[in-house]
């Protein structure tokens, strides 16, 4: 399985920016999908999550109501849309996936935003 994310870039607080982060290889049997990032010096943490099938969403408390998590089952390609953007949200962003519960990683894309 492999993951490849777009998506990220500079933007100006109360900005907004879609990733996304397209899937290929054998995703037949997806579990969960979902999205983390990292910031310089501190430790890699959720940001939003989806179960396959009816996709329950979850979110980190920092970003609900400003971040939404989707995805396209025909393009095989999940997203995270993110509005109302502050500048503490500028970490490496990494889409994450459970695959006959095998787990991979995208390559991450970097968000930056500027106050």
């Amino acid at each position: 399985v492999q993951l490849v994310e777009s998506g990220g870039g500079l933007v100006q607080a109360g900005g907004s920016l879609r990733l996304s982060c397209a899937a290929s290889g054998s995703t037949f049997r997806i579990n969960a999908m979902g999205w983390y990032r990292q910031a310089p010096e501190k430790q890699r943490e959720l940001v939003a999550t989806m179960t396959s099938g009816v996709g329950v969403t979850n979110y980190a408390d920092s970003v609900k109501g400003r971040f939404t998590i989707s995805r396209d089952n025909a393009k095989n390609t999940m997203y995270l849309q993110m509005n109302n953007l502050k500048p503490e949200d500028t970490a490496v962003y990494y889409c994450w996936l459970i695959v006959s519960g095998n787990g991979y990683w995208g390559q991450g894309t970097q968000v930056t935003v500027s106050s």
